[in-house]
């Protein structure tokens, strides 16, 4: 076991403890390496009924993946002269994990207490509970470091109510537990202040049940509380009418159209839509609007890592991290600098099979 992740087994409860706190519990190569063969386990061990996860610390359960290392293993290990090793096998296996915890039969509780973020979704959405507290702060923040919303975004994202999964994907919106709550990327809401007692009482439950998901069941509806007002609902009719559109710059139109109407909501979003990568938004719609008709997380996963290859290939994924993560002077010069230039053929692109390098089981 490594000082990046803690693995225990108590009375039929497993936990998973994300140990890089002062990283925000940024998710590595090797978390994902010691994660996923114990998942397999604990599957067939009929002692462990349950799951746990959580992030060590008040701050984050877990901010994402690892992106400045894979930015690393090409931009300074090798020239930006790429793929790296790294930029090829962390998305496999990390999006290799995010099935195991969709496909895995037994309760999987995600207690996301703070920043969750791009590959803590990842870890937390695709299982059957998450848990909220008053510091969430949920967001797929892809689009704004040249890449698109991975981790199987394109599976659940699409599925939530109305076009808040397109808005979402696209602008890097951040939820509070209220909103994530109200669209049913968490399934529960609990105070911070009460966790510990959750903890203690999912590990006292499981241990003399016969049905692990029962028993968590019972728990949450004792502990769950109403996290209060959903501050996306004023806006949802807004999101519905202008991201269903069929392209960025229609979206974009949309939102000019309510803005000069007066809603101040709208302009707010297009003005974040401008800031963000053109590459990205136009890859990411269409993966969402893929994604919305695939019958599978599989499938989904299957086109994400050719995306995320494509992406390792390209320049936009480097300048992002560049000016968000590296030099931090978010001020990221795109290119192509403009939705206009980021033509159908381009776009069709990053959705075609990689040579040597297709998404497996």
């Amino acid at each position: 076991m490594s000082d990046e992740i803690r693995f225990t087994v108590e009375g039929g409860l497993a936990t998973i403890e994300l140990t890089r706190p002062k990283a925000l519990n940024a998710l590595t190569l090797g978390m994902i390496r010691e994660m996923h063969p114990r998942l397999e386990a604990w599957e067939d061990d009929d002692k462990v009924k349950a799951v746990v996860i959580k992030g060590e610390g008040d701050k984050a359960f877990c901010a994402g993946g690892d992106v400045r290392a894979v930015y690393r293993s090409i931009v300074d290990d090798l020239g930006g002269k790429g793929p790296s090793e790294l930029s090829k096998t962390f998305f496999l296996e990390e999006y290799r994990l995010n099935h195991a915890i969709h496909a895995f039969s037994k309760p999987y509780v995600a207690l996301l207490d703070g920043v969750t973020m791009g590959g803590g979704v990842g870890l937390s959405v695709h299982g059957s509970h998450r848990i909220a507290t008053e510091r969430l702060m949920f967001a797929m923040p892809e689009t704004g470091i040249g890449l698109f919303p991975d981790v199987g975004g394109g599976w659940f994202l699409p599925r939530l109510p109305g076009e808040t999964g397109t808005y979402l994907a696209l602008t890097g919106a951040r939820l509070d537990a209220a909103g994530a709550v109200a669209l049913g990327i968490a399934t529960h809401y609990v105070p911070s202040t009460r966790m510990e007692g959750l903890e203690a009482a999912l590990a006292t439950t499981i241990a003399g049940a016969n049905d692990g998901r029962a028993a968590i069941n019972d728990v949450l509806e004792r502990f769950a509380e109403t996290p209060g007002e959903d501050p996306v609902a004023p806006h949802r009719a807004t999101i519905d009418r202008c991201f269903s559109a069929g392209s960025v710059e229609a979206i974009l139109d949309a939102l000019d159209r309510e803005a000069a109407d007066g809603s101040a909501f709208a302009a707010e979003t297009a003005a974040t839509l401008r800031h963000k990568c053109p590459t990205s938004l136009k890859i990411s719609l269409e993966q969402l609007r893929r994604g919305r008709s695939m019958s599978s997380l599989a499938d989904v996963l299957t086109m994400e890592y050719r995306l995320s290859q494509h992406c390792m290939a390209g320049t936009e994924f480097f300048e992002g991290i560049r000016a968000v993560l590296v030099d931090k002077d978010h001020a990221p010069k795109w290119r192509p600098a403009t939705l206009a230039e980021v033509d159908g053929d381009l776009v069709a692109r990053h959705f075609e099979p990689v040579a040597g390098r297709e998404f497996a089981l």
